[in-house]
């Protein structure tokens, strides 16, 4: 089985089999009330449905699946208002996340490999995280789905502490959002969240877990998908609380700062690792607790390592 990459000027192109599998923006033309910043988009299963959304009408800073804080110290890198005093005010303080460079970039071997540099810039021209990126993508065809593997490590280069935090810490309940943040196709709203406790729907929003799970239906065809997200041991929020909509829209992340704040002090630096089993077809919680745990048995990053 081959998976094969293709550079662009913006973007890099993943297939599997000569078919488009995801699609990886680096070099995003979002205006800056967006926070620019990378994402994966389009996103497809291996048998090409796609399970992603791109600048809805509602929240146009939604971007595919993509690394987004809200509430990093006084900056917004997720993008439009900041939840502040109770209430969101559109501020002058929407940053961007700049891809600077790839250490490598490639397809071998049945496998992707990415490795980027990237600079968290606010709006007013200030540079006060660096980040390390790797990247990871593998076929599962045996099980109708692929793996994508996701690691972030941030540098607090700015002199200073930087609290980071969310909606929820700044007073919203059950607003913790901020983190790898997936948006969904608009016919998967109302779709089922699994959990290894079962399945649900809104009311495991703030759940805690090793993993949680969305899978919905698309239109025309009927077909369903499921995505896995999974979170690693080594996280300091393991287990993860996830934030997770079912309705108005489908959408998850896991939400390492859901309700609690975390100091990021001057100089340190900051590791969040994440799988994300993307399956063709309706899967129950067995199911995924089975591609969970493929995927920390094939770390693909540690074993890049």
């Amino acid at each position: 089985m081959v998976m094969s990459l293709q550079h662009g000027g913006t973007a890099l192109t993943v297939a599997w089999q000569d078919a488009e599998l995801f699609r990886y923006v680096y070099l995003p033309d979002d205006p800056q009330l967006e926070s620019p910043r990378p994402y994966f988009h389009p996103v497809r299963t291996l048998g090409g449905d796609l399970v992603s959304l791109y600048r809805p009408h509602d929240h146009a800073w939604h971007k595919g699946i993509a690394l987004s804080l809200p509430n990093v110290g006084q900056e917004n890198f997720w993008g439009g208002p900041t939840f502040r005093g109770g209430r969101y005010v559109q501020a002058h303080n929407d940053g961007a996340m700049r891809h600077d460079s790839f250490g490598l970039a490639v397809a071998k071997d049945g496998m992707l490999r990415l490795d980027e540099r990237l600079s968290w810039v606010t709006e007013s021209g200030q540079r006060p995280v660096s980040e390390r990126r790797r990247i990871a993508a593998v076929g599962w065809p045996d099980a109708g789905a692929w793996n994508l593997a996701f690691e972030t490590t941030l540098r607090n280069v700015s002199g200073a502490d930087i609290v980071i935090g969310s909606p929820t810490t700044e007073g919203r309940p059950n607003a913790g959002y901020g983190g790898l943040f997936w948006r969904g196709p608009r016919s998967f709203t109302g779709g089922t969240v699994l959990t290894p406790a079962g399945a649900g729907g809104d009311e495991l929003m703030g759940a805690r877990g090793p993993w949680l799970a969305f899978t919905g239906r698309h239109d025309g065809t009927g077909r369903a998908s499921t995505l896995v997200f999974r979170d690693a041991p080594g996280n300091f929020s393991y287990p993860s609380k996830w934030f997770v909509r079912s309705t108005p829209f489908a959408c998850l992340c896991p939400a390492p700062f859901f309700d609690t704040t975390r100091l990021f002090a001057a100089g340190a630096s900051l590791t969040l690792r994440y799988d994300i089993a993307i399956a063709d077809g309706e899967l129950d919680p067995a199911g995924c607790a089975g591609l969970a745990e493929r995927a920390a048995a094939r770390d693909l990053l540690s074993a890049w390592e």
